[in-house]
Formats: C-alpha cells, sequence, structure tokens
C-alpha cells in the first residue's frame, strides 16, 4: 500500500523509499523534501541510494521528472549573467569513452563571441568526466567561487568548473551515489542532473551531446532518442533554447582514453591535428552552439568559423588563457609533457588477422577506471595519468600479434585484468563493418 505525505507532515526517507519502490508517483512535495534532505544530509546516503536504485528500476513520471529537476536547481544559487552581452550558450555530453569534446568547443565558442559558463561533471560508471580531466593539468582549479567564475568569464568568454555549495548542490550530491551505485542509466535521472546544472548558469541556449551505443549509457537509438526529447522538452520548459545531437559510442571517440592523455588529444585539435571522428564532432557540436546563440546565418557558415579560430590560434589562446586564469600550467598547451604520465607502457596483441569489426567500448571505459582511471568507490581519487591509446578502430585491418591497444599504467597489478577486458572488447571480422554515421539525429530546439 503506498503511503501519502499529509499536508505540513515532514516525510520520512523510509516512506518516500517504499513509495517509489512500490510504483508510487511522488508528489512535488515528496520531492523537494527529498532533495532537501539530501542536500542538508538529513537523508543518508544509504536511504538515498535506495530511493536512486528503485528510482533507476520503477522509472519517474514526467511530473516526477520536472520537480526533481526544479528541486536541485532550487538547493543552490541561479546565476544571473546579464551583465554580459553576448549571447549564453553551453554544451553538455550525457557520458561517453573518449569523449573530450568539451575541452575544444569552450574555448571555440568564446574565441567566436559566446559566453560559455560551463558547469560540468565527473567520471561516472565507465564514462570519464569533465572536471577529471581539466584536473589532470597541473595546478588547474575546477572549484571557484561564484565572484571568481564571474571574473574568468568576463576576462576570456568561457568558465569550466564543478557543480559547488552554491551551484545546484543537491546535484552534486546525488552525482557522486550515483557513480558507484549503478544508479546512472536513468533517463530520468540523468535528465534532471543535467538539466539543473544547466539552468542553474543563467543560459540562453544549450546543445546537447545524447550518445547512443555500446559505450553510452543508452544502449539502443530509441532509448538515447527517449532522452534526447526528454532533454529537449525539459529545456523548452525552463526557458532554454536548446538541440540535442544523438551521436555515435559504439567505439571510443577518438584514440585516447584517460584524463592526461584526453587533454592531450583536445590540444592536437585546438593545434588542428587529432582524429577526423573527435574534429568532425567538434565541429558540428559547436558549429550548433553558434547557430543557437545567434552567430551564424545557418550551419555552414558557423562550421566555417569553426575552423577560421581553429586555423588562426584563436580558440587555442582562449583555452590557455582559462588555464591561466583557473590556477593551471598554460605552458602544457605547447608541451603536453607536462601533463601527469605513466610509468610503464603495455601492447594488447590481436590474438587474430582480420578487420576490426566491434569494439565493445563499455569495457574500454571500465578497463580505463581499472587502472585507476575512474572510481569504484565514491571517496576514491582519480589517477590521472593512466589510461588507453587505440591503434585500431572500427573497419582498420589487423594481422595477428598486431598492437591492438597500448595500455598506460602506474599499478601492475591493475594490468592482467584491464589487458584480457580490452583484448575480449574487440571483435576481428573476415569483413568490412557496415559504415555509420558519428552524428545519427538531431532534435531541435521547440
Amino acid at each position: 500500500m503506498n503511503s501519502q505525505v499529509s499536508a505540513g507532515e515532514s516525510p520520512r526517507a523510509v516512506d518516500l523509499i517504499r513509495k517509489k519502490r512500490d510504483g508510487g508517483e511522488l508528489t512535488r512535495a515528496e520531492i523537494e523534501a527529498l532533495v532537501r534532505g539530501a542536500a542538508s544530509g538529513e537523508i543518508h546516503d544509504y536511504q538515498m541510494s535506495a530511493w536512486l536504485m528503485a528510482a533507476v528500476l520503477r522509472g519517474l513520471s514526467r511530473a516526477e521528472t520536472a520537480a526533481l529537476t526544479d528541486a536541485m536547481l532550487a538547493s543552490g544559487a541561479k546565476l544571473d549573467l546579464r551583465e554580459f552581452a553576448a549571447p549564453k550558450v553551453d554544451k553538455h555530453s550525457t557520458g561517453g569513452v573518449g569523449d573530450k569534446t568539451s575541452l575544444v568547443v569552450a574555448p571555440v565558442a568564446a574565441a567566436g563571441g559566446l559566453v560559455v559558463p560551463m558547469i560540468s561533471g565527473r567520471g561516472l560508471g565507465h564514462t570519464g568526466g569533465t572536471l577529471d580531466k581539466l584536473e589532470a593539468i597541473p595546478g588547474f582549479q575546477t572549484r571557484l567561487s561564484l565572484p571568481r567564475f564571474r571574473e574568468v568569464l568576463a576576462a576570456c568568454g568561457c568558465s569550466m568548473i564543478g557543480a559547488t555549495a552554491e551551484i545546484a548542490p543537491a546535484d552534486k550530491q546525488l552525482y557522486a551515489l550515483r557513480d558507484v551505485t549503478a544508479t546512472v542509466e536513468s533517463p530520468f535521472l540523468i535528465c534532471a542532473s543535467i538539466m539543473s546544472k544547466k539552468a542553474a548558469e543563467g543560459i540562453d541556449a544549450l546543445v546537447l551531446d545524447v550518445k547512443a551505443g555500446s559505450g553510452a549509457f543508452m544502449k539502443t537509438e530509441e532509448d538515447a532518442a527517449f532522452l534526447a526529447e526528454l532533454l529537449v522538452e525539459t529545456g523548452a520548459r525552463m526557458g532554454i533554447k536548446t538541440t540535442a545531437l544523438m551521436t555515435d559510442m559504439d567505439q571510443p571517440l577518438g584514440r585516447r582514453v584517460g584524463n592526461s592523455l584526453e587533454v592531450e588529444e583536445a590540444l592536437e585539435v585546438l593545434h588542428g591535428e587529432g582524429p577526423e571522428d573527435l574534429r568532425e564532432l567538434c565541429r558540428e557540436l559547436t558549429a550548433w552552439m553558434f547557430q543557437l546563440g545567434g552567430r551564424t546565418r545557418d550551419l555552414e557558415e558557423a562550421k566555417q568559423l569553426y575552423e577560421d579560430l581553429i586555423g588562426s590560434g584563436a580558440a587555442l589562446e582562449k583555452f590557455r588563457n582559462m588555464i591561466a586564469l583557473q590556477g593551471g600550467n598554460p605552458a602544457v598547451v605547447d608541451r603536453p609533457g607536462l601533463l601527469p604520465q605513466a610509468k610503464s607502457a603495455a601492447e594488447v596483441a590481436s590474438p587474430q588477422s582480420g578487420v576490426v569489426s566491434a569494439v565493445h567500448c563499455e569495457a574500454v571505459g571500465t578497463a580505463c577506471s581499472l587502472l585507476g582511471g575512474g572510481r569504484q568507490r565514491k571517496e576514491d581519487s582519480v589517477d590521472p595519468a593512466v589510461g588507453i591509446l587505440l591503434h585500431k578502430k572500427l573497419g582498420d585491418h589487423v594481422a595477428a600479434g598486431e598492437s591492438l591497444c597500448t595500455i598506460f599504467y602506474n599499478d601492475e597489478s591493475r594490468v592482467t585484468q584491464a589487458g584480457e577486458m580490452l583484448r575480449q572488447s574487440f571483435s576481428i571480422q573476415n569483413q568490412d563493418p557496415a559504415p555509420r554515421s558519428l552524428v545519427r539525429r538531431v532534435i531541435p530546439a521547440r
């Protein structure tokens, strides 16, 4: 029997857990009490974890999702950035393996005349996090006060920080719990987490990169489309012009997985180099940011603006400035060897000859996490130096004994398990795989 909280009564956590466990729909007041309790510590981590699991298994209604998003937004401050005349536009990814696009698109968009107040997250499950990548840069501070955040925005047009005690503190609490309790994949929880942070930024427009495939939380195109529609709908409700791109995550993006390695690859792109799939997606996402921000007449002009800003070095200079303003060592822009480096490396050899027909992307992310590049427990620290360099991707020919990838590690006891996981993540066949599009679908702003 579902419990119901009376008006004025303070609901007990156990009643809210039981109600969702039994398939009930929580009221807005009950959702607000749950979020307040989580943020204040009145509701313990183990209780919140139980409710999150019930929400994953039972799902949330549209009304519950809206209430959860609003409550997490209301747990902190909402920025008023009206002092910036330029359009405020952000980009956010639902999480993938090797996805370092934020490190590229934010400085390019800022160089193109947008203001980019980016509140990012840490790694979740098998996926990497923008904050963990940025903190691989020696000295880089992702914990800025709101006044300092504004100063960085005023100075260079972009700043990248995490949720704080002032901005979406409830999301910060739930985000850490979801990472270590297998409660990441719910589209409703993903939507509430993303949109509460984005609404707190005071932005005018948002471009979302919704991943679909073996390395995404949404494995199927149908699930990804559902999440994308939910995010765009929520953005419209909150007054944010929102467009979602559904993109391929059936293999890692780029060739490097792991925090320092991914910063290095992002720098390659900002220098006009790097893997073609990463360059293409960065160009697409930034073009949509320019389009929603009114900087260009159409997408082709927006893509050309992206290329011009990369070619001139203006985007690279923006990234250099942001690093310096946030306490990091800007010399890494030209000397990536200053990033943390792993002590040892090992090759993963192909057991047979043929063509790479599939890469189990989630296994690649999990292998990186096992090496120390992700968290197994909430309190774990991340080793920024470890990771994986892919030598072969979909459609590449490989000979027996040839290296599929290189593992960079600091703890030898972790290598055997990670190496075997990586070896099994590659499927080798005798025929080329079917071609696939990097951008599968666009859900435009409403």
